[in-house]
């Protein structure tokens, strides 16, 4: 049971990243859709919890150490080619809006000019790519848990402090800006987008586990988690969506109005993980044309980032909406790839 909730607890901190915690996400992918938004909650936990099952048991089964592997294995040369190129693209894309979340991230809190969070953060992730703090970037990923608990927190205050009708919430919810069609749609682009960023740090973390029934019930046991924060989250956002509409860090405002010092504190702690989530990404996007500290890598690091950096002026808020849903069209592939190696399975062909 020990080690399910630890394969558990680390799929939970592959996939909840500094856009999830800054509630512009949830925002745009649930609560935008009112009352509905909570049955598409519940529809994303549901396929988490599946897809995470399914992820982790293929790993562990195939004992992946790369995700090329076992993208190629499940789903064949093209295919694989296609949700190979799809995971690279993402990886940038993700960098980029980390890049546009520390902007607002530091606007919103201390009333800074956007270009300060965007440079600051732009610098320390070359910084840390230049010298090779690996493990400044491990350490910082480790507040997840932290995080989660100020989530509970947040939802507690919100649902017991609401003074409005659910009719009342409900319309301003509604009037919320979003590029999804419908709260169908949204659930299922909202697992995509986010399998795509997280699969193949999943499937590595399955490939370590031998034990194929603890990596199983591990990555079911940790989308269950992450479906019960998106719950949380949501519930929270909608119940306060009155004073938290127009705010790009929806979570952030909220932490703001519990208490100033909470607010400072989850600040701090959500810049954190956007250097995480940021460095992470475009660590690995550049690995993935050139060796880890080679010249080579630098100088692709530092062009990627001069070219991030230029792009996360189209602002969080919009590259949340439009970015996000496109990767979540384009993990379908991924998705349908997962539901084949499952099927594959249970015949034993894997």
């Amino acid at each position: 049971m020990l080690k399910v909730l630890q394969l558990a607890s680390a799929f939970i901190g592959v996939i909840v990243g500094a856009g999830f915690a800054s509630g512009q996400e949830i925002l745009q992918y649930f609560t935008s859709f009112g009352l509905l938004g909570t049955v598409g909650a519940v529809v994303s936990t549901a396929l988490f919890a599946y897809l995470g099952m399914v992820l982790m048991q293929v790993g562990s089964r195939m004992k992946t150490v790369s995700h090329r592997d076992a993208i190629y294995e499940i789903s064949g040369k093209r295919i694989g080619t296609v949700i190979d190129y799809i995971i690279i693209f993402t990886l940038f894309g993700v960098g980029v809006v980390m890049i546009a979340g520390a902007g607002s991230n530091l606007s919103q809190q201390f009333g800074f000019p956007y270009f300060v969070g965007t440079t600051v953060l732009t610098l320390l992730i070359l910084l840390s790519g230049l010298v090779n703090v690996g493990r400044f970037v491990a350490i910082i990923g480790s507040i997840t848990p932290f995080l989660a608990l100020i989530f509970i927190m947040l939802a507690i205050y919100s649902i017991f402090t609401q003074d409005s009708t659910y009719a009342s919430l409900n319309t301003t919810a509604l009037a919320q800006p979003t590029t999804l069609p419908n709260w169908f749609v949204s659930s299922v682009n909202y697992v995509s987008f986010n399998l795509a960023v997280g699969a193949s740090m999943a499937l590595v973390m399955g490939g370590a586990e031998r034990n194929e029934k603890i990596a199983k019930w591990g990555g079911f046991a940790g989308g269950l988690g992450i479906g019960i924060l998106i719950m949380l989250s949501h519930l929270a956002i909608f119940s306060k969506i009155e004073s938290v509409e127009g705010y790009d860090m929806p979570m952030l405002q909220l932490a703001n109005e519990l208490s100033p010092v909470l607010g400072f504190i989850m600040s701090i702690v959500l810049f954190g993980m956007i250097f995480s989530t940021g460095a992470s990404m475009f660590f690995s996007f550049s690995a993935r044309f050139f060796e880890v500290g080679t010249s080579k890598f630098k100088s692709f690091l530092l062009i990627t980032l001069v070219v991030g950096y230029a792009l996360s002026y189209i602002g969080f808020t919009d590259l949340v909406g439009k970015f996000y849903p496109l990767i979540g069209y384009l993990g379908l592939f991924l998705i349908g790839a997962l539901i084949v190696a499952f099927v594959r399975i249970k015949r034993g062909t894997i």
